[in-house]
């Protein structure tokens, strides 16, 4: 490719922060939850990088023609692809992100099959190249402006984020955006180059606890039989079925070898009843959240099942459909609360909010 420079680009990263940034010389852009991807484009050359420098192209075809028409004839973007449709007929549009998680599969046909029932969109934020300019040594409100400028005639499935150098504005969205699925707000200076490979974005998240039934564990690969790897949690519906709803992880040493003296005395036999471990008339397992799976890819999900009883408080940031969206952290154990009170009900939902909203925003192209 004839561009300023060429693939691999290690994508501009973000730091945690706890709250949005405050002063002057910030812009904000809601949060998207999808795949990054960093397109280049020479003419009729296109290569989709994902942010660990690997080629998106074959996942997502439906999205080749649409960038080639709506994206300069040379140039390097910046953004996200995303799959957005509606959970029922009825329900208003939001980011399915277990749609993006299907694509990634080695055939051909259904890759072909999804891109047509479920198609992607592309999500720009950041122009880091354009003809022969290298803009990446550019302030961001250069690159903003030209990124405008240069999608100006873009249409559907190819946006640019919304973004807004107002704090106030960025709170709104911070709450209202929730319930279309994207996760949070990332802010950015004005005055800043682009770095790739560094934290110098801020990325604040929707932060919550709930208290949830441990119903077993995974050991951790580095020391099966000595360290908890990841807590398996559950919640109760409205009916009493206890479901498998994520994990908690990222444990230190510490905290793993401690874990797997608490728990590893608690794990059942083999034919012991628990309401993961469902059983065919002869017995024998059904499968079961954590068994393996077609996505899995050989990894292994062994896990050991302990009596759901013990309480736990995790932080996650939010839920989709009947699951956390992100690995939950530990907080703390909470045997004064009964596993028969951890229910979905204790759960804060946001109202949705129409994709087209968010993508019509003022400050949007």
């Amino acid at each position: 490719m004839a561009l300023p420079f060429t693939p691999p680009l290690e994508p501009m990263l973000a730091a945690l922060s706890p709250e949005i940034p405050d002063g002057p010389g910030w812009l904000f852009e809601p949060k998207w939850d999808g795949f990054r991807a960093v397109v280049f484009r020479d003419g009729e050359a296109l290569l989709v990088q994902s942010r660990d420098l690997k080629p998106l192209d074959r996942y997502f075809p439906e999205l080749a023609a649409p960038l080639r028409s709506s994206l300069p004839d040379r140039c390097v973007v910046d953004g996200e692809i995303v799959i957005a449709r509606r959970a029922t007929p009825d329900a208003p549009m939001g980011l399915d992100f277990d749609a993006l998680l299907q694509r990634i599969h080695p055939a051909a046909s259904r890759v072909a099959m999804l891109a047509a029932t479920t198609p992607a969109s592309f999500v720009s934020w950041d122009l880091l190249a354009e003809g022969d300019d290298d803009l990446r040594g550019r302030p961001l409100a250069e690159r903003r402006e030209r990124l405008v400028a240069a999608l100006a005639s873009a249409r559907p499935p190819v946006h640019v984020t919304p973004a807004t150098a107002d704090r106030a504005t960025a709170l709104d969205w911070f709450q209202r955006f929730e319930g279309a699925g994207l996760d949070g707000i990332v802010a950015k200076r004005l005055d800043g180059a682009y770095e790739p490979g560094r934290r110098s974005m801020v990325k604040v998240k929707h932060a919550r606890t709930a208290d949830c039934v441990v119903g077993g564990f995974r050991w951790h690969k580095d020391g099966p039989g000595t360290m908890v790897g990841s807590l398996l949690l559950g919640l109760h519906d409205a009916a009493g079925e206890l479901h498998h709803v994520g994990v908690a992880s990222g444990f230190s040493r510490e905290r793993r070898l401690a874990l797997a003296a608490e728990l590893g005395p608690l794990r059942l036999p083999p034919d012991a009843p628990h309401p993961w471990i469902p059983r065919d008339e002869a017995g024998e397992p059904i499968r079961y959240p954590g068994a393996q799976s077609r996505w899995s890819r050989g990894r292994s999900l062994d896990w050991e099942p302990i009596a759901p009883e013990r309480v736990v408080e995790v932080g996650y940031d939010h839920l989709q459909g009947p699951r956390f969206r992100h690995a939950t952290q530990l907080v703390r154990w909470r045997p004064d609360r009964s596993p028969a009170d951890c229910r979905y009900d204790q759960l804060e939902e946001t109202p949705p909010h129409e994709l087209g909203e968010i993508l019509g925003a003022e400050g949007g192209r």
